[in-house]
C-alpha cells in the first residue's frame, strides 16, 4: 500500500490550449512548496496532481497541509494506490479506510473510471466494493443518499486509488499564471487580505510599504515585514519595498491645505508604486480600498488617487463590508498581526475635515506648490528592499 495526496486542478481544467502552461506553473508551485518538506515525486495525468513520498521518511501531513495553500487546487485526498484489480481495491478499501469505517454511522461508494479499458463499469465497482466493504462492516449501513463517508475509487492510467471525502483546496490560478503586480501593502486589516485575494487569481506580487520614520516606529515596520512573511504561505517568496515617505509627508503638511493632505499623499503613493512597477515588470497596483470605508475612499477621491498612473488598479475589497474582510484576515492568519497597535503612515498628519469630493482639477491645483517628480525620485532611490521566504 502506498500512500499519497490527490489534487484535483481548479479553473485550469477549463482553459483551452494553453492549458499546460496553467499547469505547469502549477506544479512548480507545489515543487518549491514541497522542497521544504521532503522529496516527493510530483506529475499530473488527466487533470489529477500525484504527489509521491520518494521514502518512509517523509512528511506527508505536513505535505497535506502546505498544499492546502496552494492556489490552482481545488480538492486535496489523502490516497492510496493498488493495482487495478476489483478484489485488489476491496482489500485497500478495508485496510486504508478500516478507522473511517468503524466510525462512521453511514457510507456508500463512489467511482470514477478514467481507464475505460478496465472490464467494469463505475457503477459494477462501486456495487462490488460497496457489498464487500458492508460485510467486513456490518454496523455500518449503505446509505447512497446521506452517508456519513463517501469511500472514494478512483481507476486511472496507472493504478486504482482508494480515498475518503477530499479536503478543500484554495482555489483560484497558480501564482505567477497571470502576470506581476504591485500590492500597496499597510499594517491593516484590510492590505494584507486585498493581497491574499489578487494572488488567488494568479498574480505574483511584489508588496509596497510607506514608512515616515520618526513617526511610525520600527515596530510598524516590523508588523509589515511579520504580514508579508504570513502571506508567504499562499504568494511565494516576495521581496517588499519600503519607501520613505516622511519627506513627502513633511512637505504636504508645510505647503498643502490640511484638507487634501490624505488625498495628496495617495497620489504620491501612486506615482512611487507606478515607477516600482515599471522597474519590476509589473501590470497593475492592487490596493485594500473599499468603496466608503473612509474619506479618501469615495469615489470622487479614488478617481483623484488613480489619475496620476495609466496602469490598472485592482481593487478586490470595493464592494465587501468590514466583516467579510474581517473572516478571510482570520481565514488566512493576518487579523492577528494587523491589529497590533502600531500605526502606519496612513495616520500621519490626519486632516480633521478632510475633503471628500474633491474634483481632480483642484486636487492638481494645489500639487503646485510641490516638486513631486524631485520628491517621487529621491523616495524611489533610497527604498529599503526587505526579503520574505516562503517557509522562514
Amino acid at each position: 500500500m502506498r500512500d499519497m495526496i490527490l489534487l484535483k486542478q481548479g479553473e485550469i481544467v477549463l482553459k483551452g490550449l494553453n492549458k499546460r502552461t496553467f499547469e505547469q506553473k502549477l506544479l512548480s508551485n507545489i515543487r518549491n512548496r514541497l522542497k521544504l518538506i521532503g522529496d516527493f515525486n510530483v506529475y499530473s495525468v488527466q487533470s489529477t496532481v500525484y504527489v509521491e513520498p520518494k521514502t518512509d521518511d517523509e512528511d506527508l501531513d505536513a505535505a497535506f497541509e502546505a498544499l492546502k495553500k496552494v492556489f490552482g487546487i481545488a480538492k486535496l485526498s489523502r490516497a492510496a494506490a493498488c493495482e487495478k484489480d476489483k478484489d485488489a481495491i476491496v482489500a485497500l478499501a478495508k485496510s486504508y479506510l478500516a478507522d473511517d469505517m468503524a466510525a462512521a454511522k453511514s457510507f456508500k461508494v463512489e467511482t470514477k473510471r478514467s481507464d475505460k479499458a478496465f472490464p467494469m463499469t463505475s457503477i459494477e465497482v462501486s456495487q462490488y466494493v460497496g457489498g464487500e466493504l458492508s460485510e467486513a462492516f456490518p454496523h455500518v449501513p449503505v446509505d447512497v443518499r446521506n452517508p456519513d463517508l463517501v469511500v472514494h475509487v478512483e481507476i486511472r492510467d496507472y493504478a486504482a486509488y482508494v480515498h475518503a471525502q477530499p479536503t478543500p483546496g484554495a482555489g483560484g490560478m497558480p501564482v505567477g499564471s497571470n502576470g506581476r503586480a504591485i500590492t500597496m501593502l499597510s499594517g491593516g486589516i484590510d492590505s494584507p487580505v486585498s493581497t491574499y485575494m489578487i494572488a488567488k487569481r494568479g498574480v505574483k506580487l511584489i508588496p509596497v510599504h510607506f514608512f515616515s520614520f520618526p513617526y511610525t516606529s520600527e515596530l510598524a515596520k516590523q508588523k509589515v515585514i511579520e504580514l508579508a512573511q504570513i502571506l508567504t504561505d499562499y504568494c511565494g517568496t516576495m521581496m517588499i519595498e519600503i519607501v520613505p515617505f516622511t519627506k513627502i509627508q513633511e512637505e504636504i503638511r508645510d505647503k498643502c491645505p490640511e484638507e487634501y493632505f490624505t488625498l495628496i499623499m495617495r497620489r504620491f503613493m501612486m506615482r512611487i508604486a507606478t515607477k516600482i512597477a515599471e522597474a519590476n515588470g509589473c501590470k497593475a497596483i492592487v490596493t485594500g480600498e473599499n468603496l466608503g470605508q473612509v474619506a479618501s475612499q469615495t469615489m470622487e477621491a479614488m478617481a483623484s488617487t488613480q489619475s496620476v498612473t495609466y496602469l490598472p488598479t485592482l481593487q478586490p475589497l470595493i464592494g465587501m463590508d468590514k466583516e467579510e474582510i474581517v473572516t478571510i484576515a482570520r481565514k488566512i492568519g493576518t487579523f492577528s498581526t494587523s491589529i497590533l497597535p502600531y500605526e502606519d503612515c496612513c495616520t500621519v498628519f490626519t486632516p480633521r475635515h478632510p475633503k471628500t469630493k474633491p474634483t481632480i482639477a483642484e486636487v492638481e491645483e494645489v500639487e503646485k506648490a510641490l516638486d513631486v517628480e524631485a520628491l517621487v525620485n529621491e523616495a524611489v532611490a533610497n527604498i529599503e528592499r526587505v526579503k520574505v521566504k516562503l517557509g522562514e
